[in-house]
C-alpha cells in the first residue's frame, strides 16, 4: 500500500503530515510514501530529505492523490473547507484519508468525504487512555499553543517579565493569570514561570491543583460549587449559564490584578465560553495584555475577534489562531509521530486492518461505506445511531 503526502492548502498553514525521519518506520510497516513536492519546505523538510529517506516524489498533486490508498494530512476537507474541496474530486472511492477533521463542527464537509465513499479517521477523536497517549495530536499542538502564547504575550507586554535587580533600581516581575490548566495551560504556566513571571493559575477542576503548583504557580480557587467539572477523556466540561454567571463576577478581581492573561478553555465541538467579559477588560491596567487561546471557537474574552488583535482602553487582546503552524518544524515533528503511531497501529504485514473491537480504531473512525458511523459525530449533526461494524482489513 502506498501513503501519500500532501501540501497543506487551508491559508498559512505550514506544517506537514509526515516527517523524513520517520519514513523507516512507515516502510518497516510495509508501506511506500508518495509525497507532493513541496509539501515539508514550509516547516523546514526539503523534498531532497524525503528522497534520502526511500520516499518517492509526486510529479503534482494529482499524482500524490491519484496513487495513494492512504492519505495523510494535518488538515482534511474538515478542516479545510474551502480550499480542500477541490481534491474531493480527485479522491477515489475506498481511500483511506487520516487528520484532523473538525468532525464535530464541520457537518457538510464530513457528509461530503462519506458521499465520496471515503474512509476517514480524525485524529482528535482519538481517545484519551493510556494506549492512545502517543497519539494524541490535540495535546501535542495544545503544547506548542500554550508556549506560543506566553511568546505572544511577553511581545505584546509593555514590561519584561522576569524580576531584574539593576543599577537603575528594581524592575518588579510581571503577573500571569492562566484561566484553564489542561495541556495549553500547563505548558503556558511553565514557560511563563521560566521567563520569571509570577503566574496563578484557575481552572473549575480542582484535581489539576497539585500540577499547578508543582509548576511553582498558585491555584486560584474561586469557592464555586459545581458537579462532574471534568467530563469525558480529562476535558473541562461544559456548565450551564448561571455557573458561568457565577465565575465571571468572582474571577473580576483576579483578573484585574494581572498584568496577562492567557485563557485556555474550550469545549470540543462547542462554542468557548466566556470567561474574560468586557467589564472585566475595563478594569485591567492599560498596557495589559490578554492571549486568547480559544479564539477560533469564538473566544473566551467578549473582545477577542478570531486572528486579529484588539486594542481596548489600552488593554491587547490577541486572539491568535493555528498558533502550531507558527512553529512548523516541530509541530510537525509532533504531528507525525501522533499520526504514524496511529497508523502503525493500524497497518498489519502492509495492509490496514479495521478492528471495530479496538478502542482506539473505534474512536477514531468517522466514515466508512458511504456512512459517518462515529457515534459522537452522529449525535453532533443529528443523525439515528449507526448499524454495528464488523472488523475487516483492507
Amino acid at each position: 500500500m502506498k501513503i501519500g503526502i500532501l501540501k497543506e492548502t487551508f491559508p498559512g498553514e505550514r506544517r506537514v503530515a509526515l516527517i523524513p525521519a520517520l519514513l523507516p518506520n512507515v516502510s518497516k510497516a510495509g508501506l511506500e510514501a508518495l509525497i507532493e513536492a513541496g509539501a515539508g519546505e514550509a516547516a523546514g523538510f526539503p523534498d531532497a530529505a524525503y528522497r534520502e529517506q526511500g520516499a518517492q516524489i509526486a510529479g503534482d498533486r494529482a499524482e500524490a492523490l491519484g496513487g495513494a490508498d492512504i492519505l495523510l494530512q494535518v488538515r482534511t476537507l474538515g478542516a479545510n473547507p474551502e480550499a480542500g474541496r477541490a481534491d474531493l474530486e480527485r479522491m477515489r472511492s475506498g481511500q483511506i484519508v487520516i487528520g484532523h477533521a473538525e468532525p464535530l463542527s464541520a457537518g457538510g464537509e464530513i457528509q461530503a468525504l462519506a458521499d465520496a465513499g471515503l474512509t476517514l479517521f480524525a485524529m482528535e477523536l482519538m481517545p484519551r487512555i493510556t494506549r492512545a497517549q502517543s497519539m494524541d495530536v490535540l495535546s501535542s499542538m495544545a503544547t506548542i499553543s500554550g508556549y506560543k502564547a506566553v511568546l505572544l504575550a511577553a511581545e505584546a507586554l509593555p514590561r519584561m517579565f522576569p524580576l531584574m535587580m539593576t543599577a537603575a533600581g528594581t524592575l518588579s516581575a510581571a503577573r500571569v493569570l492562566i484561566v484553564g490548566a489542561g495541556v495549553a495551560g500547563l505548558q503556558a504556566i511553565a514557560t511563563a514561570r521560566r521567563l520569571g513571571a509570577v503566574v496563578e493559575a484557575y481552572d473549575v477542576r480542582p484535581v489539576v491543583k497539585e500540577q499547578v503548583e508543582s509548576l511553582g504557580a498558585k491555584f486560584v480557587e474561586l469557592d464555586l460549587e459545581t458537579e462532574a467539572a471534568e467530563g469525558a477523556g480529562g476535558y473541562a466540561k461544559a456548565q450551564d449559564e448561571d455557573f458561568y454567571k457565577r465565575q465571571q463576577e468572582a474571577m473580576g478581581k483576579v483578573v484585574a490584578g494581572n498584568d496577562v492573561v492567557i485563557t485556555t478553555a474550550a469545549i470540543p465541538g462547542r462554542k468557548a465560553p466566556i470567561l474574560v467579559t468586557a467589564d472585566m477588560v475595563a478594569g485591567m491596567a492599560p498596557g495589559s495584555v490578554i492571549v486568547d487561546l480559544a479564539a477560533e471557537r469564538g473566544g473566551n474574552c467578549e473582545r477577542t475577534r478570531p486572528g486579529e488583535t484588539v486594542v481596548e482602553g489600552g488593554v491587547t487582546i490577541l486572539g491568535p489562531v493555528n498558533l502550531p503552524s507558527t512553529v512548523p518544524y516541530h509541530a510537525s515533528q509532533m504531528y507525525a509521530r501522533n499520526l504514524v503511531t496511529f497508523l502503525t497501529h493500524l497497518v498489519k504485514d502492509g495492509s490496514l486492518e479495521i478492528d471495530m473491537e479496538d478502542e482506539i480504531t473505534r474512536g477514531a473512525l468517522v466514515a466508512r461505506d458511504g456512512q459517518i458511523i462515529q457515534p459522537m459525530v452522529r449525535e453532533a449533526l443529528g443523525l439515528t445511531p449507526p448499524e454495528a461494524q464488523k472488523g475487516e482489513s483492507t
